[in-house]
């Protein structure tokens, strides 16, 4: 049987999360050669609903497009969490922004969590940033692909001129995470 991995980013519309659950596809299709599909899906706001983005990740062809089964959940809100932490599987990841998620669902799965946001603001000084921290984070947490490939596909996506913007918040999550994981 081929190895499939779910992975669902989700938060407030605006937030940046459909765009880095684009890139990870990317990452993991165009530039690592596996089978990757992205969906997404938001509320009828135009910011501030709850979204949620949906990548795929497998070493044979996927069969089926949407999300059934999830290994790792991120949620940067609590109407996020509360809306699509459903279905991580037993053993499964939801990482969670603590300063955002106060009520933290329940399940066989781990849980990890730090202030996000808060890091984009205080460590990189924009906020606008957390997307691509909270990706960091994720490809830290479930190696899908290489932290080099992730990188490389957040830098391919982003102006020159916020390139070492983006690859300093990458690499935060990634480490902030990575941090994360050796404590557990």
């Amino acid at each position: 049987m081929a190895e499939r991995y779910e992975l669902r980013f989700s938060g407030a519309g605006g937030q940046g999360l459909i765009t880095a659950g684009i890139i990870l596809a990317e990452a993991a299709s165009i530039i690592d050669n596996k089978y990757a599909v992205q969906s997404q899906s938001y509320g009828p706001e135009a910011r501030g609903g709850a979204s949620k983005a949906e990548v795929i990740i497998s070493d044979a062809p996927i069969d089926y497009p949407k999300a059934t089964v999830v290994d790792a959940c991120l949620a940067m809100t609590q109407e996020a969490a509360d809306k699509y932490a459903n279905g991580i599987k037993s053993g499964g990841l939801l990482l969670i922004d603590t300063d955002f998620v106060k009520n933290v669902p329940k399940g066989d799965f781990k849980v990890y969590s730090f202030p996000i946001v808060r890091t984009a603001k205080l460590e990189i000084g924009r906020e606008i940033v957390a997307n691509v921290i909270a990706l960091g984070a994720m490809v830290a947490l479930t190696d899908v692909v290489d932290r080099e490939i992730g990188e490389k596909a957040v830098l391919r996506k982003v102006p020159a001129a916020f390139v070492e913007l983006n690859k300093k918040a990458y690499n935060l999550g990634f480490e902030k995470v990575k941090e994360l994981r050796a404590k557990n």
